[in-house]
């Protein structure tokens, strides 16, 4: 069956922080990860993206402090943080996500305290699902709320976004944290991501994750080398045709004629391919309220064979899926080089087919999937705090 969603609750973050630092949170905020459903790597080129958020979030709990230093405490991870909320350097480890951000708030004019914060998530990390775009967008809007600052939630999302770019290292487009910050319940996120604009988009389809087990970072990655490469592409096409102003908005035909070497060529094929065809789910969205499964076949290929950033386990799942009666379509989502892939169809052939395909796939790479399903859900919002918190272990 598939797994069901973590047990985080305000009540319960409100517990592990009262264990953890004495006393209430101020603030409780929570985002979601998010599955793009198409459009891959058309985001930092000013393309077209449709992610959804999903039904896994990460929740945040601050509140001011009297030390000299913030510091950060994560359920998940080993190593707490310290730092100055005020003036803080990168010390390489995840608190670095909360420092980031506060940089970016400083910067607005928010006065950004010394803080105490618990973390508590059941989104993944390093499985595609954003993880930590889920963590800045919920960090910014707990030290906004916490500020007594209101903040729209597309400038929530800029502020997150730069605090991974310019902070923590990681140059990522804007999608993630515009998914995590401004999704609804029932709807993909139509963002364009050259102006920003965005336009909700009916979706009621079940999306079935699944988690290779392969897990990945876009540090360790060669994200950032595509990054690079498509900046490139898109200066040898402007020598050409100066008024392409970024890779997503040049034509096949240009791409061709402007005769890019062997790589880049592929590179900015799958661009401009690729944000077609975020048009095209959005169109057939509209009229008809689902998917069509070959954009998301032909979405997978192309960040197979001309992108270059799938893996034998997700073309395996794929594969897998595109052979399976009742599923109407499957790709990888997330960034690539392992983590998810995910299938569309409806919710009891997704679940029988999540049992069977991770039984099959452990015994074929010894690695154990993990599966769910889920739905369009919600983005960021602020959480009650609990004054009678339940029991850590209750």
């Amino acid at each position: 069956m598939a797994e069901s969603q973590g047990l985080t609750t305000p009540a319960r973050l409100s517990a592990l922080f009262s264990e953890k630092f004495g006393g209430q949170p101020d603030v409780i905020a929570s985002a979601p990860g998010r599955v793009n459903l198409i459009g891959e790597h058309t985001d930092y080129n000013g393309g077209q993206v449709l992610p959804i958020a999903i039904d896994r979030r990460t929740y945040i709990a601050v509140r001011r402090s009297d030390l000299g230093r913030s510091r950060a405490s994560s359920v998940s991870e080993s190593v707490s943080g310290e730092f100055d909320a005020r003036s803080p350097v990168r010390a390489g480890g995840w608190w670095d996500y909360l420092a980031g951000v506060g940089v970016q708030l400083s910067a607005m004019g928010i006065a950004v305290p010394q803080f105490d914060a618990v973390v508590a998530s059941d989104v993944p990390t390093g499985a595609g699902l954003s993880s930590s775009a889920a963590l800045e967008v919920a960090t910014s809007l707990a030290l906004s709320a916490l500020t007594g600052t209101a903040i729209e939630p597309k400038e929530l999302a800029v502020v997150s976004w730069r605090a991974e770019n310019e902070f923590v290292g990681v140059g990522c487009g804007v999608m993630d944290q515009f998914a995590s910050a401004l999704c609804e319940p029932s709807a993909a996120l139509h963002l364009w991501c050259d102006t920003l604009e965005t336009k909700s988009v009916q979706m009621r389809e079940s999306v079935l994750i699944f988690d290779t087990a392969t897990t990945r970072s876009l540090l360790g990655s060669e994200f950032n080398t595509r990054r690079a490469e498509c900046e490139e592409a898109l200066r040898l096409i402007q020598r050409i045709f100066p008024d392409v102003s970024h890779l997503a908005a040049a034509t096949v035909e240009q791409v061709v004629e402007a005769r890019l070497p062997g790589k880049l060529r592929l590179r900015a094929l799958h661009v401009v391919e690729e944000n077609a065809r975020v048009t095209d789910v959005v169109a057939a969205l509209e009229t008809t309220g689902q998917v069509p499964g070959e954009k998301l076949y032909a979405s997978h290929e192309s960040l197979r064979s001309q992108y270059e950033c799938s893996t034998r386990e997700l073309d395996w799942f794929v594969d897998r899926m595109a052979r399976t009666s009742g599923i109407t379509g499957a790709r990888l989502t997330g960034a690539g080089w392992g983590g998810c892939a995910i299938a569309l169809g409806q919710p009891e052939v997704l679940r029988a087919v999540g049992d069977a395909t991770a039984a099959d796939y452990e015994a074929e790479f010894h690695l154990r999937p993990r599966t769910w399903l889920t739905f369009a859900a919600a983005g960021a919002r602020l959480d009650p705090v609990e004054s009678n918190a339940e029991d850590v272990n209750g």
